[in-house]
């Protein structure tokens, strides 16, 4: 994985999703200078700020290769989930955990697990919140990894998690 990202280079910073390196700086932090990615995040215009020596530890990453992107829908795709019995409490905490690693593997997990969930009883209001958090996330990145529509994107996601016609 490279550490070094450039001016223009998309990242994906856990939680709030694909960002834009606008630029690299050197700022005075605690008497100490230090270098810093200025982010952008695509979604919601949020700037954030994170010291390179940073990176790895707070989770930026690389957008996922086509390879991964293959494997995010073999997750998505996959029905051999455990039987949930967890409160809606805990099973929440659960996905947020995994929305927190930044993973796209785990935030797959977590569209899938509450889609699927969906089709057999009513979401809390959290889980529908969360659900489409792991939409979003999952929605943006993939749309740039294979370099289409957000749209096209929503239509395949929509066929995977569609009910099954009875």
């Amino acid at each position: 994985m490279k550490q070094q990202f450039a001016v223009g280079d998309k990242a994906v910073y856990p939680v709030h999703g694909v960002a834009e390196v606008t630029a690299v700086e050197q700022r005075d932090i605690g008497g100490n200078k230090t270098d810093v990615y200025i982010l952008k995040v695509l979604d919601t215009g949020l700037k954030i700020m994170v010291p390179t020596s940073n990176a790895v530890s707070v989770g930026l990453r690389d957008l996922i290769t086509s390879k991964q992107v293959k494997e995010v829908y073999s997750i998505l795709k996959s029905r051999d989930i455990p039987r949930d019995t967890q409160t809606w409490n805990r099973r929440y905490r659960e996905y947020m955990e995994k929305i927190k690693t930044g993973s796209v593997f785990e935030i797959a997990e977590v569209l899938r697990d509450l889609s699927v969930l969906r089709l057999t009883k009513e979401l809390s209001f959290g889980e529908r919140k969360m659900l489409d958090t792991a939409r979003g996330l999952l929605l943006k990145e993939l749309a740039i990894a294979k370099g289409v529509g957000e749209d096209k994107i929503t239509l395949d996601l929509e066929a995977i998690f569609a009910p099954a016609a009875a």
